[in-house]
């Protein structure tokens, strides 16, 4: 409250009434400044999960629905996986965004709408048997998961496989992890119903392709400079290739690295 200003009182020299307003408001402004500002609340567990789960139903939305994916296990796939949990802590507030992220080791999830092109294209259905190569955050092996297939994915980088597969695992995912080079497969739980490969290859290995069942499909970048996305179908008396759209993956490394395009 302002201090009311007293009629000016001379006493013994000093002018009272005048002074005693003065010091009154000062005193009120002097306590304003020292009281301690009121601390933000933080969001409790509810409302951070509301938020997410807000970002989530726009990035479907926004993102996926709107440039063209129908599919609607993939789309319930990806509304559901808090994709947020696979980023780095600093970046968990754009997650959401429609771009890729770092995730450390010169690697990155993929864009929202990528990771639902890949799926989409696979045709996974509850109980395929899936094999991902290049595990990188967990988050495509999340999806798939969430589908209701049996997911299998392999890391070459070995604290990028293990970070995944512990966020994987804390999340209810029981997706099978392996570190290695993802190059040759996972011969010994093979065939499989579909094989979504998250890194780039010069060429289709050889090897993943025969570890497909008939009717699998396989969805690939390929390429080095400029890359494209394949879905390779496996059929009773070989393989038909079809090419999609163009994108930019990180390399595949390993022993893909010493594969040379063919011209």
């Amino acid at each position: 409250m302002r201090a009311q200003r007293m009629k000016p009182i001379w006493m013994g020299g000093v002018l009272v009434g005048a002074l005693s307003g003065v010091f009154a408001e000062a005193g009120c402004k002097s306590r304003a400044m020292h009281t301690p500002p009121t601390p933000e609340r933080a969001p409790t567990i509810a409302e951070a999960f509301e938020s997410s789960a807000a970002a989530r139903t726009t990035m479907v939305r926004e993102q996926i629905a709107a440039r063209g994916i129908e599919d609607k296990a993939v789309l319930a796939a990806m509304e559901a996986v808090p994709r947020h949990r696979f980023v780095p802590p600093a970046l968990a507030g754009r997650a959401y965004e429609d771009r890729p992220l770092p995730i450390g080791f010169d690697q990155t999830i993929s864009q929202p709408y990528i990771v639902a092109v890949m799926t989409a294209h696979a045709e996974v259905e509850r109980g395929d048997k899936v094999l991902e190569v290049g595990t990188g955050s967990g988050y495509q092996a999340a999806v798939l998961a969430e589908i209701g297939a049996k997911v299998y994915s392999i890391e070459i980088v070995e604290p990028l496989g293990k970070q995944a597969a512990h966020t994987l695992t804390d999340l209810g995912y029981q997706v099978k992890t392996r570190i290695g080079d993802g190059y040759r497969g996972w011969p010994e739980a093979a065939p499989f119903d579909a094989i979504l490969v998250t890194a780039a290859p010069p060429e289709v290995p050889e090897p993943l392709k025969q570890q497909l069942a008939v009717g699998g499909k396989m969805v690939i970048p390929v390429g080095e400079v400029f890359q494209e996305l394949r879905v390779i179908t496996r059929t009773k008396t070989g393989f038909d290739e079809r090419r999609t759209e163009a994108v930019r993956f990180v390399p595949m490394t390993g022993e893909a690295q010493k594969q040379q395009p063919s011209p």
